[in-house]
């Protein structure tokens, strides 16, 4: 059982690449690397390609799914169950990583952990980004929330499964959909509130307390 640890962007959003940045005495990608190898049996790191040989990892690439197949390409063979955690979610659990890996043992082809949605989801009849104005588009569907949730990383997957869903090279946002795309079975599993994705530098502030806040004992 092997861990890919992505962190081969740019960080363009946060402004800087957000995995290097401090978030106790460790660095946001060390915390993220420590976890996984507490509860894997080896774990592959995922970095800028200019980064790769000072950090002990391998080249990313362009996409977060080619950075993905590379890490992919050295995780051994004979690896059953492979996990993807994104660097930038230094909050997870030992006890997440348990609950995906425990699901496809069990059977699924995939197990990703989630938590449940609390905001009202509008769809719009266009994409948006992050350069538009203010006008972001029109409603087209509010779906219902009571079956929508925000899905989280690690994620666990057969390796068969996850390295042929990546053998044509196509690009997600998630490598749970490329499985999905194939057929696959994909459970979800109890994620945690905590388990906060480093997307904006108000994120890493609140990481920060939240890991001073359990230093000192608090209940976070």
């Amino acid at each position: 059982m092997w861990t890919v640890v992505v962190g081969g962007g740019s960080g363009s959003r946060f402004g800087g690449p957000k995995q290097y940045e401090p978030l106790d005495s460790r660095r946001v990608i060390d915390v993220s690397r420590e976890v996984a190898e507490g509860c894997t049996d080896g774990v592959v790191v995922v970095v800028p390609a200019e980064d790769a040989q000072r950090e002990g990892g391998v080249a990313g690439g362009v996409t977060r799914s080619a950075s993905v197949r590379s890490g992919l390409a050295a995780v051994p063979e004979n690896a059953d169950v492979i996990c993807v955690h994104d660097a930038a979610r230094p909050l997870a659990s030992a006890a997440i990583y348990q609950r995906v890996v425990d699901a496809v043992v069990a059977g699924a082809d995939a197990a990703i952990p989630a938590i449940p949605v609390t905001d009202t989801i509008k769809v719009l009849d266009r994409a948006v980004s992050v350069a538009d104005g203010d006008l972001l588009g029109s409603v087209v569907e509010t779906p219902d929330r009571s079956r929508l949730v925000a899905v989280q990383t690690p994620q666990a997957f057969r390796a068969s499964r996850l390295r042929a869903a990546h053998a044509n090279e196509t690009d997600a946002t998630d490598d749970a959909a490329l499985v999905e795309a194939m057929g696959g079975r994909v459970v979800v599993v109890r994620g945690e509130v905590a388990n906060l994705k480093i997307t904006e530098p108000d994120d890493l502030e609140w990481a920060r307390r939240h890991v001073a806040r359990s230093s000192a004992g608090g209940d976070g």
